[in-house]
């Protein structure tokens, strides 16, 4: 990264103090170039959301050869989401701090790149961030991790049940999953929590346990969920998760060989 590429983003970091500025690093014939992109997240001090329609632009410009973010008044340690995030673009992240001084001024601070090198986060004790580390990541993620099963990925929105959308019921069958009235390993468990739809959804597990994180103490009868704000984690089902209930799912390829 040349001088001139590095002020940039530095001048793009400093003018969206205290949020997170995020861009592009792209490759424009012989040249480099930095792209400022929006930082659509609905938290922008805290994560950010690039967004799809500047990434578009910018792969229109040129080769994408890094994604750019800043960590307004905390240091450029890739958190937990942004490594997961790196993995998912398969491109190196650069970023940066900044930082607002005695005197109000603010001035960038270190530089930290990472790159693609296979993390996974644990299915345990993640973070939450919407869209990165949510309910139905936790989903996809065990699917994928102890079960075998690609599920894909979805786009959405933070507060999508609250906006029209109905993300779990629009998406379950063509992903393969019927309802069934008793649960078993595996289930996903459909709760509808102060919302006009189901707006959350764990996995039964039936022998508490995690193939992937043996580290774990087994916990019977318990649901693996990511709630809202909170860390992953396991809960006795049942009691208000009962109550909140609406509906339980299996994937067809756990369902009993159709008879003839």
């Amino acid at each position: 990264m040349n001088k001139a590429t590095l002020a940039a983003i530095e001048r793009h970091a400093v003018a969206q103090y205290p949020n997170e500025c995020c861009g592009l690093l792209i490759r424009e014939g012989r040249k480099q170039r930095y792209v400022p992109c929006r930082n659509t997240a609905t938290t922008p001090s805290e994560h950010f959301r690039l967004a799809p329609e500047d990434y578009a632009a910018a792969e229109e410009c040129g080769e994408v050869l890094a994604v750019i973010h800043s960590h307004p008044d905390y240091p450029a340690t890739a958190s937990e989401a942004d490594r997961v995030s790196c993995e998912a673009s398969g491109l190196p992240w650069h970023i940066l701090e900044v930082c607002q001084g005695d005197d109000g001024q603010v001035r960038k601070g270190d530089l930290v790149t990472i790159a693609p090198s296979g993390y996974l986060a644990p299915l345990i004790g993640r973070a939450f961030v919407h869209g990165v580390h949510d309910c139905l990541s936790i989903l996809l993620d065990y699917y994928r991790r102890e079960m075998g099963i690609e599920l894909g990925d979805y786009q959405r929105e933070d507060g999508w049940w609250d906006k029209g959308g109905n993300l779990y019921l629009e998406n379950l069958p063509a992903a393969g999953f019927e309802q069934v009235s008793r649960l078993q390993q595996g289930d996903i468990v459909l709760m509808q929590i102060r919302s006009p739809v189901p707006n959350h959804a764990a996995i039964y597990l039936e022998d508490g346990v995690l193939k992937t994180e043996p580290q774990h103490y087994p916990a019977p009868g318990s649901i693996l969920h990511h709630l809202y704000g909170r860390d992953s984690k396991r809960d006795t089902y049942g009691g208000y998760w009962g109550e909140v209930t609406v509906s339980c799912w299996r994937h067809r390829s756990k369902m009993p060989a159709a008879t003839v």
